[in-house]
């Protein structure tokens, strides 16, 4: 579809990058959208999405894009020093996502590992936490949260509260444990 010299407002809502990945999600738009949402503005003589289609032409697609330097980028009409750095910054983000390694994961496999992991900062604690670890199917540690801090001698939670994360996170396993601010004892029970 030619898209003339329109500006974002003039296209359809349910056309618009932004509003298209809230309802269809990100992987439905193209490569030229996810960049249009990054630059968030055009020129006065092209939409942010024409835009990001002349810079993906010049780049001859994301690999070169992502290997090009600042000055680079701004040297396309409509691409200043701000929205440069934006982009360099999401690539450096998605290199850096690409080389998350699950081997750095903390494992537990006991009692003893679990503690290990979490006693000395529980330790000293003054009100009772409720802190969740969430496992894949190594026993690796995914994501820890901290999911209520009670009083001196209490936490009250709710396992909806516990449950939402695990699913979200597709955890495996969970461990909850809570300390007792009067003691040193930390108690975990596993799911």
């Amino acid at each position: 579809m030619e898209q003339g010299n329109f500006l974002i407002r003039d296209f359809p809502k349910d056309d618009r990058p932004r509003e298209r990945l809230v309802t269809e999600g990100a992987d439905s738009l193209s490569n030229h959208e996810l960049i249009a949402i990054l630059l968030r503005s055009g020129t006065k003589d092209e939409s942010v999405i024409q835009l990001a289609n002349r810079l993906l032409r010049h780049f001859d697609g994301l690999r070169m894009l992502r290997d090009a330097s600042i000055e680079e980028m701004m040297s396309i009409k409509g691409i200043g020093k701000v929205k440069a750095i934006e982009l360099m910054a999401a690539f450096e983000l998605g290199r850096r996502i690409q080389r998350l390694k699950y081997e750095d994961r903390f494992s537990i496999r006991s009692p003893e590992d679990c503690a290990e992991y979490m006693m000395e900062e529980m330790r000293f604690l003054t009100q009772e936490h409720f802190i969740c670890l969430y496992l894949n199917t190594k026993n690796q540690v995914i994501h820890r949260q901290t999911v209520f801090i009670g009083s001196l001698n209490a936490s009250i939670v709710h396992p909806r509260e516990v449950f939402r994360e695990a699913f979200r996170r597709s955890a495996a396993s969970i461990i909850c444990l809570h300390n007792h601010p009067s003691g040193v004892r930390l108690q975990g029970v596993s799911f």
